[in-house]
């Protein structure tokens, strides 16, 4: 199943149950309708399960009037293969058959709300068809990324020919539920200085690693560090929308963590890394000592030639309060943005409604170029113009000009100069790795950790993931790649903690990536590296349009505006191992059949 971890086995719906019934059958079971995954749990003190008495408490619901029942529709209402969002009175709910079966869940992603009755039905499970996050139809497991929590599921019963609902009334309104974790059982001393598990870094590939590690049933003690001073946020969401708070942008509260017993340690820097001791250094000349150590440092800028570094009022966007400095000092002022890359773009987006003015300095002919190819640049590129950005490509930075220490102007090596009261830097990034350098762990010339597929490091009990990473890509003949998308960090983390636990498993998701600009948003699934060929259909100029990227004859890749689902239906076409060649795009292309994906669902079939 493309990008799953795990294939779950069917789970049966029962409809000839009583209330009371119903009511005992819960007893023991997750929100799911799962059996509690640490029922068969081996109590341990090492990498592995937890007793059944260590896993945290699952909601139980016991009363009636926590529940809605309602009809929703006749049998045949619904065809095999078919969703339908349907009304219960005290919310919605996703209702789903496949091989002549019912079922029912959330109907939206809990990733961003995504309505998933307009995604992808296949194979047992529904993607989302925004960002492609999968859950599968009969439990509600996430089991591709992005997002962190599941979906509840309901029950379903055919009375009479009618399709009837039953479904608890809490769950219908919170439209997600997070996953069964285990607790520490360990006796936890806060300074102690050893700790099973490290992780360093608090993005969603650490953030997942350390749930995946309670998920699975693991006991001790994990401890997850950060630079950062807020709890792990929703990164992406930075350069979209810049007056976002910490708070209104996390990912997971602290009082979460401490719940399921993840140790939080925020502005947290560690400056080396001992494979011989196994043990990390702290900026403040702690050490800490573990058993297993997760690497998800993530990147940082890339370094910038130019005069007048010193100048205040330039930005490289990494916090909220980068963001919300930006969005203050640029309100009815001079904005420049350094770099064409998607957060620069995003950002000059975002301050074309703030600005006086807004300037983007690239280095390409468009923006987008390698990522996307020159005519979809060329398209995006005529959306700012039209928005008032004013576009300095081929050129670069050659100084920063200041009054009192307060930037003024910005000087291109074309001599043009630039009036700028604020400036934001956006012109790519490098792995933020320096501290690993006196370090075993291999690190190549560019600052990647090389990792296997399990992420795991040439050093025992060292793994890593997210962007400093170059990791075997199975569509390339495993050939190491570096993919830094937000979604395939989650992904990095789950299989890092399955290692971790000696539970060995192979990536198998596509890589899913997004922008959102003036309310437009680009899909992209697929690695297009190298791609030598992009075939469009639709209209470019309408910005409503599907980009095939093509290797040879198959297609690699495909960026789509304005014709969801298509992007999703590729990712699960790709990952169910299929192939697309270029020939069938070209035909339908020839044919004018943009946006037709029926061939896609037969392909996806086969």
């Amino acid at each position: 199943m493309g990008g799953c971890f795990s294939k779950p086995k069917p789970v049966e719906v029962k409809v000839e149950l009583s209330l009371l019934d119903k009511e005992k059958e819960v007893d023991g079971l997750s929100p799911n309708g799962k059996a509690s995954p640490f029922a068969d749990c081996r109590p341990n003190g090492a990498l592995g399960h937890g007793s059944e008495e260590d896993s945290t408490p699952l909601p139980l619901y016991h009363k009636p009037r926590d529940y809605v029942e309602a009809s929703v529709c006749h049998v045949k209402d619904l065809e095999n293969g078919q969703m339908r969002e349907v009304d219960l009175g005290s919310g919605r709910a996703l209702l789903i058959k496949e091989h002549g079966e019912f079922s029912a869940m959330a109907h939206k992603c809990p990733h961003y709300g995504a309505p998933l009755v307009k995604g992808v039905l296949s194979k047992g499970h529904v993607r989302c068809p925004w960002h492609g996050a999968c859950f599968h139809i009969a439990t509600g497991d996430i089991e591709d990324f992005p997002g962190l929590d599941s979906l509840p599921t309901f029950q379903v019963r055919v009375e009479k020919d009618k399709v009837i609902i039953r479904a608890n009334k809490q769950a219908l309104q919170s439209q997600k539920r997070s996953k069964p974790m285990a607790r520490c059982s360990a006796v936890i001393n806060s300074n102690s200085g050893f700790s099973h598990v490290v992780i360093i870094g608090a993005g969603p590939a650490g953030l997942v690693c350390a749930e995946t590690l309670r998920q699975e049933g693991f006991t001790d003690r994990i401890v997850l560090c950060t630079m950062d001073r807020h709890p792990p946020y929703d990164r992406p969401k930075l350069s979209k929308s810049l007056d976002n708070t910490a708070e209104q942008l996390r990912l997971r509260s602290t009082e979460f963590l401490q719940d399921h017993d993840i140790e939080l340690l925020t502005e947290k820097e560690v400056v080396a890394v001992d494979v011989k001791t196994r043990s990390v250094t702290f900026e403040d000349g702690v050490r800490m000592e573990y058993r297993k150590l997760f690497i998800a440092t993530g990147s940082k800028p890339k370094p910038m030639n130019y005069k007048g570094k010193e100048v205040k009022n330039v930005f490289h966007l990494r916090t909220p309060e980068d963001a919300n400095s930006i969005a203050r000092l640029a309100s009815n002022k001079n904005a420049v943005i350094v770099g064409t890359s998607f957060v620069g773009m995003e950002v000059a987006a975002a301050l074309t409604d703030k600005a006086h003015s807004v300037s983007v300095i690239g280095i390409e002919t468009v923006p987008f170029k390698k990522a996307l190819g020159e005519k979809v640049g060329k398209a995006i590129m005529k959306l700012f113009e039209a928005n008032r950005v004013k576009f300095y490509m081929l050129n670069e930075v050659s100084e920063m000009v200041g009054h009192h220490g307060q930037l003024k102007e910005v000087v291109l090596k074309s001599g043009k100069v630039l009036r700028a009261d604020v400036c934001v830097i956006g012109a790519g990034s490098v792995p933020a790795t320096d501290f690993l350098r006196q370090s075993s762990v291999h690190v190549d010339s560019k600052g990647f950790i090389t990792v296997n597929k399990m992420m795991q490091t040439n050093c025992d009990g060292v793994f890593a993931g997210g962007d400093v990473v170059m990791f075997p890509f199975l569509p390339r003949n495993n050939k190491r790649v570096n993919i830094p998308h937000w979604q395939m960090a989650h992904v990095h983390g789950r299989v890092a903690a399955l290692g971790m636990m000696d539970r060995a498993t192979e990536i198998k998701t596509v890589p899913y990536f997004w922008s959102a600009m003036f309310g437009k948003t680009i899909r992209y699934a697929g690695y297009g590296d190298g791609f030598d060929d992009v075939i469009i259909q639709g209209d470019l100029d309408e910005l409503r349009f599907v980009a095939f990227y093509t290797r040879g004859e198959e297609v690699v890749a495909v960026a789509s505006m304005n014709y969801d689902p298509i992007v999703s239906r590729v990712a699960e076409v790709l990952g169910s191992g299929k192939t697309i060649k270029k020939r069938d795009v070209e035909m339908l292309a020839r044919l004018g059949k943009t946006g037709d994906i029926s061939w896609l669902i037969d392909k996806g079939a086969q």
